[in-house]
């Protein structure tokens, strides 16, 4: 697959990219329903820092499906996958909601510097799940009826109040290609039922004792998705922490971005300590 934009790898790899910046690898993962984009305001102000790999999802943007059943083992599978032909090895990690949940199990797998962790799936109790699930397919019907009209409704801040109503708190202030993110993932994503199924609704995390570096778990204060999720992997997570991200929604790179930054940096600064002791 080859990267797009202009600070882009050019190395041949299994999902599509974006890559730019200079220093410690950092990995972006969005969620179900949408692509890298959704990190694009914020990728540039990652590189000044790092150096930013943006991935989309296995069946979302320009990635293909490429596993079956898409769980989170096997997605992990395919950026584990990803980072090996692109010779990382550790990495710190930015993820949110599925990407978040894989982004956990890279660090189970040790394949994580750091892990800032917004809205994790993989906890919900059954009454919880059935509300994500809902919400997620009524948003994959909605995205669908509607992809001729996206390009236009995500170049107005009342278009992309439509679009991310219920991912941000403040929809208005999301850049055009932020919203436009719902349409290579929602509204066309490949797989996206099964991965609902397998990879949200039934998915159980484990082996989370496993896990050896920093993890960072925040959740907006106004989430309407991820319900009482985030909080949970402080029991199962060795020494994570928890910070709430306030007037924030579930998918909140636009809602509190300089928030979102500090967080990355403090983390990250926490796991350099914790690899220079040799821990």
């Amino acid at each position: 697959m080859v990267p797009r934009g202009a600070g882009a790898a050019t190395t041949m790899s299994l999902l599509a990219s974006d890559r730019t910046g200079h220093g410690e690898p950092i990995l972006l993962l969005h969620g179900i329903g949408s692509t890298r984009d959704d990190f694009s305001a914020l990728l540039p102000r990652l590189a000044e820092d790092f150096d930013v790999l943006s991935l989309d999802l296995p069946g979302h943007g320009g990635s293909p499906l490429g596993t079956w059943p898409p769980t989170v083992s096997a997605l992990t599978d395919a950026v584990e996958a990803d980072l090996d032909a692109r010779g990382l090895g550790r990495v710190h990690i930015l993820g949110n909601s599925l990407g978040a949940r894989i982004g956990i199990e890279l660090a189970a797998r040790s394949r994580a510097l750091s892990v800032v962790a917004i809205s994790p799936s993989g906890l919900g109790l059954p009454a919880e799940r059935v509300h994500q699930g809902v919400l997620m397919a009524t948003a994959r019907t909605l995205m669908r009826t509607l992809r001729p009209l996206l390009g236009t409704m995500a170049g107005t801040p009342a278009g992309r109040a439509a679009l991310l109503v219920g991912m941000r708190a403040r929809p208005w202030e999301a850049t055009e290609s932020e919203a436009l993110a719902m349409r290579g993932g929602f509204a066309d994503a490949t797989g996206f039922w099964s991965m609902l199924w397998w990879a949200i609704l039934q998915d159980v995390p484990t082996g989370l004792h496993r896990v050896d570096v920093p993890v960072l778990l925040a959740q907006g204060s106004v989430d309407v998705v991820g319900a009482g999720q985030t909080p949970r992997y402080l029991a199962l997570i060795p020494g994570s922490r928890f910070r709430l991200l306030p007037g924030a929604g579930h998918a909140p790179q636009s809602d509190a971005a300089d928030a979102i930054l500090g967080l990355v940096r403090e983390t990250a600064a926490r796991g350099r300590e914790l690899l220079g002791s040799g821990a």
